[in-house]
């Protein structure tokens, strides 16, 4: 199932950043390779994106990157 946040930090030349759930303000994790696959090259601080979340090694990370609410 999707979930929804939105982009706290991103570095586009290491792909590490941070997303923030809306449902609890958690953060979740960007790293390298988050965007492969995804329309997006780069993310920017603010922007809302939906994605999956993958448990590894004790952290969730993000995976499958969506545009907004919608899906796209």
């Amino acid at each position: 199932m999707a979930t929804q946040g939105v982009v706290k930090t991103y570095d586009p030349v290491t792909g590490v950043g941070v997303v923030v759930l809306d449902e609890d303000q958690s953060e979740v994790y960007l790293r390298p390779g988050s965007l492969d696959g995804s329309i997006f090259r780069m993310l920017r601080q603010g922007q809302r994106i939906l994605f999956d979340i993958e448990d590894e090694d004790d952290r969730q990370y993000v995976t499958s990157i969506k545009v907004g609410q919608s899906g796209y």
